[in-house]
């Protein structure tokens, strides 16, 4: 059985692991909670204006062909809120609905990569198998079981529920790490000869994601070393002669250069 909230790492193409908290029963609920009430919500406004309709069209010779519609659109509208809004929300939202938002839960591929279409259209449309018999038996049951809480329908979409960790900007990471990451402070590293121009999108995306989450990382320093060393590995530039401490602060600087460059246009 698992435990409510279990932290797992998922190691990126780059080789370096980052740790999730998997979202738990309570926070899943809540989420769900949420949304069904959205998609009830929905729904009502749906059925008044139907009726509405239907009452202005009363004693017309529309009258009855009207109803026998107004159900069968009822019927489709059903079904398309409650399995086409997790899916329109996941892929607006990344991996989010109005629930797990307001809940901080995100989906994620289990590679750690953001959630597909294909994605969450499977783990939406097994939705229906989860629910059974009643209030998400099935789905509920699968949770307790699974090591990393996951429903049916997350086992067949290969895809995983963890706590979301918010965006902070390099501006609030030079704030922070003066108070509480280290005694030294911030130290600006030397960026001489090293080809900022030549780095992607990818690997400036591995920098951010690691400094935004690095209060959450085990062996932070480590991390940092690890990733600078494969930078250079792929750039063919030797291996940086710091120590772990510093290893952070240089990827702070890299990122900052090239978001400045980026700016400067």
């Amino acid at each position: 059985m698992s435990t409510p909230e279990e932290t797992i790492d998922i190691d990126t193409p780059e080789n370096v692991a980052f740790g999730y908290q998997v979202a738990g029963l309570g926070s899943r609920f809540l989420a769900t909670l949420l949304d069904t009430l959205i998609i009830g919500l929905l729904q009502v406004i749906v059925i008044v204006v139907s009726l509405a309709v239907a009452a202005q069209l009363e004693d017309t010779a529309l009258s009855g062909e009207f109803s026998t519609w107004v159900y069968a659109v009822l019927g489709i509208v059903g079904f398309l809120f409650y399995w086409g809004y997790y899916i329109f929300f996941e892929m607006l939202w990344n991996g989010q609905s109005p629930g797990k938002r307001w809940a901080g839960i995100r989906v994620i591929r289990a590679d750690g990569t953001p959630i597909t279409l294909s994605e969450s259209f499977i783990r939406n449309l097994t939705r229906l198998v989860d629910l059974l018999p009643m209030a998400y038996g099935v789905g509920v049951i699968v949770m307790f079981i699974d090591k990393q809480s996951r429903r049916l329908g997350d086992l067949a979409a290969g895809t995983l529920v963890v706590h979301d960790q918010a965006p902070i900007s390099i501006q609030a990471l030079s704030v922070r790490r003066s108070v509480n990451f280290s005694p030294h402070g911030f130290k600006q590293i030397p960026l001489d000869g090293f080809p900022i121009e030549r780095l992607t999108n990818d690997d400036l995306n591995l920098i951010e994601d690691f400094l935004s989450r690095r209060d959450q990382l085990t062996h932070r320093e480590t991390l940092a070393v690890q990733i600078l060393n494969t930078l250079h590995t792929r750039l063919s530039l030797p291996q940086p002669a710091i120590n772990r401490v510093e290893a952070e602060d240089m990827l702070l600087a890299i990122l900052q250069t090239a978001q400045k460059r980026q700016v400067d246009g």
